[in-house]
């Protein structure tokens, strides 16, 4: 290698604090410390210590994430997540570029997850109202390295991962990772998740002032998916519940045999850096996206044979209803969507007189494609027991073309009954922003972005009329077309009195536009208010002001944040239980409270990571007067985590790490009018490890040690119950 050429890396003072680590983006130069807005980091250690499996299990460790929520405009849509108490299932990135796809994401080729909190619309374009996660992936290095492990355990769960280096020249590496993984879900029968997956990848001109690094992503799926219990209130009680609170059996799975979530998923990324000189930078990421879905799932209703039966207390004389086809949605569908995305930005580092600048600027061109077809049932699904349910009394019912059976496709509210749908949307996007140092300890921030989205639904298909009671309805194709240009400022000040201190004031905004939600739902955005048969509403806007500290302390081994915001939004969505449509009330929501992170080493060997997060989640403004000042669905008042594990003689044969945790979420409402509500989960988690050497490691890790009903998926009329005591072995080895 040149002695002028080496490979850059960036260092901290340990890895478990994260307040130094980089944001891996062009987008983003400055690191966590010195970005003005909170932003939480799951390093690769954290998720190795607590074998987190995917990206919603590292999640775990980051206050003001709730996880798997939602009802989705189609049932089960993948990762879905709550970021400050606002949907951001379409706010999920890698390397910096949006993953589109809908599907449960593992994570056996991350780096470190990195959330950033708060409406972003300025560095990430349309929609992240509360914020954005962004997985950086593994790449290529100029260090060889071979590692592997397997898991095994609880719910017949086993699982195997590999992680290969090499260097090809002195400027040039190729990396693989791969993964099989099969389980059961401990306190679910019936339920499953098999998949697999391959990460290969290739750099090039690896410490030199160009680098071009090309990935491939690949994962397959298929699991059953699980709606849970349906929630309702027992007689005496105006709040619902799940019926596993009456004493239901928290395994009981009321689905069908032939229930299944089939997914494929692979992404194609090139990613460009040029160094000009010290002074100009520039950064081009390309990606392709293929994604395809084959979903079939089932919800149930407790009716009045299952609610006499809790009111009584003889659970044995209950039934509980399958939802019959052409009542409701789900019904199952195949979805085939694809996206390419390209992000261009240029930085540049000068002065102008006394005033030191750091300039970003570039476009952003993205255009995804979904295309659905309906299928039916051929007849009524039939009622399950209420304690000793069998997917098999669903035999005879099978899946057909909806066009085959139109007397069971649903009737969807301003579409009519229609056997297919199709979408699309597209987005440019021109982005600014100046920082402007007037001293070493004083800088403003400012800048913004400005969108032009095009998108459009179509549904098609379907008989020419049908019967609405006496009535016979036309049922043409429906074309949704629409157009939105926004701007979304930014603006912050911020103070560095010290190399280990920060405080920060920050103004940001997003919006969303109701075509957004491509990929992630079976029908547009319904508004609260029709114009005729076609849906017209305003984007959702979102405004943020916050005020924070970040410090590194104790030689850069322990990082702290603290912020208090302000996040308020128009033009809500909320998801009808009923019709299962995601609507757009109209309402203003706001959420404001206290976030407190904690991470890195106390002591050497001994490693902590705690958060808190208290927020005053309110419904503002509505049509529906009676839900003004009710708490918004799905965000708790109070969230909090630890964790810690200590590494005992560390150099000696009989070394061994004990630590564990608790994950605590206060109980939450399931609706805005605050009728229906799950109770807190705690969860706690701990992990026994031993070295053999520097090369092999074993470890135990248990889970929900307490064996406590927790629910893990929250919808606006059901909850799904969490794993139960689980415990996994790993063997692990690193070369």
């Amino acid at each position: 290698m040149d002695s002028k050429e080496v490979e850059r890396l960036h260092v901290v003072g340990h890895p478990f604090n994260t307040i130094r680590a980089s944001n891996d983006m062009g987008r983003m130069p400055q690191d966590v410390m010195h970005t003005a807005q909170t932003i939480d980091v799951v390093p690769r250690e954290l998720m190795k210590q607590q074998n987190a499996k995917s990206l919603d299990e590292a999640l775990k460790n980051v206050p003001g994430i709730a996880a798997s929520v939602g009802e989705g405009a189609g049932g089960l849509n993948g990762d879905q997540f709550l970021i400050r108490g606002f949907p951001a299932q379409n706010d999920i990135y890698e390397d910096g570029l949006r993953d589109f796809g809908v599907y449960t994401r593992d994570n056996f080729d991350y780096d470190s997850v990195n959330v950033i909190k708060g409406p972003s619309g300025q560095v990430f374009g349309n929609g992240t109202t509360g914020g954005a996660i962004n997985a950086v992936t593994k790449a290529p290095t100029l260090q060889n390295h071979e590692g592997a492990d397997f898991s095994g355990g609880s719910g017949q769960y086993y699982r195997g991962t590999v992680d290969i280096n090499r260097r090809l020249g002195a400027h040039t590496a190729f990396r693989i990772e791969g993964l099989g993984n099969s389980n059961n879900v401990v306190g679910r029968k019936g339920v499953y998740d098999h998949r697999w997956g391959i990460a290969p990848s290739i750099s090039f001109g690896l410490g030199t002032k160009t680098t071009l690094v090309f990935q491939i992503m690949h994962l397959s799926d298929e699991s059953v998916p699980d709606f849970g219990v349906p929630v309702v209130a027992a007689r005496g009680s105006s709040v619902g519940r799940p019926i596993t609170e009456y004493g239901v059996p928290r395994q009981n799975w009321y689905g069908k045999d032939q229930d299944r979530n089939k997914t494929s998923d692979t992404m194609e990324t090139l990613r460009l850096t040029h160094h000009f000189n010290s002074h100009l930078t520039f950064h081009n990421d390309l990606r392709f996206g293929e994604y395809s879905r084959n979903f079939e799932a089932s919800k149930v209703q407790c009716k009045a044979g299952c609610i006499n039966a809790i009111n009584s207390g003889n659970l044995g004389a209950g039934a509980i209803e399958r939802t019959t086809p052409g009542n409701s949605v789900p019904l199952p569908y195949h979805q085939s969507s694809w996206s390419v995305q390209n992000v261009a930005s240029l930085q540049a580092d000068f002065k102008t007189g006394f005033i030191k600048h750091q300039l970003v600027a570039g476009f952003d061109m993205s255009y995804v494609h979904d295309r659905r077809r309906q299928d039916v049932y051929n007849k009524a699904v039939p009622q399950a027991n209420l304690l000793h349910p069998d997917g098999g009394t669903a035999g005879g019912v099978y899946r057909i073309a909806a066009g085959d059976n139109p007397g069971f496709m649903p009737v969807i509210p301003g579409l009519g009954k229609k056997a297919n749908s199709s979408g699309y949307g597209f987005d440019t996007g021109i982005f600014i922003y100046d920082q402007m140092w007037f001293t070493k300890w004083l800088s403003v921030k400012g800048g913004f972005r400005w969108d032009r989205w095009q998108s459009q639904y179509n549904a098609t298909g379907g008989p020419a009329s049908y019967m609405n009671g006496k009535n016979s309805i036309a049922n043409p194709d429906i074309h949704i077309p629409d157009t939105e240009n926004v701007i979304n400022p930014t603006a912050s000040l911020i103070l560095t009195p010290n190399k280990w201190q920060m405080f920060y004031f920050t103004y940001s905004s997003s919006t969303t536009p109701m075509g957004m939600y491509v990929t992630s739902g079976a029908v547009p955005v319904m508004p609260g208010k029709q114009s005729g048969t076609l849906p017209s509403s305003k984007p959702q806007r979102a405004q943020l002001y916050e005020v924070g500290s970040k410090m590194s302390l104790l030689h850069d081994r322990l990082g702290a944040t603290i912020s208090l915001f302000r996040l308020d939004k128009s033009n809500a969505l909320t998801t009808d239980p009923v019709a299962n449509a995601t609507i757009n009330t109209g309402d203003q929501q706001r959420n404001q409270g206290l976030e407190l992170s904690l991470s890195g080493m106390i002591l050497p060997g001994w490693n902590v990571t705690a958060t808190y997060a208290l927020y005053d989640p309110k419904v503002t403004s509505s049509a529906t007067k009676s839900n003004v000042g009710k708490m918004i669905q799905y965000v708790p008042h109070n969230q909090a985590t630890l964790w810690s594990a200590y590494e005992a003689f560390p150099n000696k044969p009989w070394n061994f790490t004990v630590g564990g945790g608790v994950t605590w979420r206060q109980g939450v409402w399931l609706d805005n009018a605050n009728t229906a509500r799950v109770p807190a989960n705690v969860e706690f988690d701990s992990v026994l490890s031993h070295r053999f050497d520097r090369h092999w490691s074993v470890s135990l890790n248990g889970y929900n040690l307490s064996n406590r009903l927790n629910y893990s998926s929250i919808f606006s009329g059901y909850a799904t119950p969490a794993p139960g005591r689980t415990f996994l072995g790993r063997l692990s080895m690193d070369y």
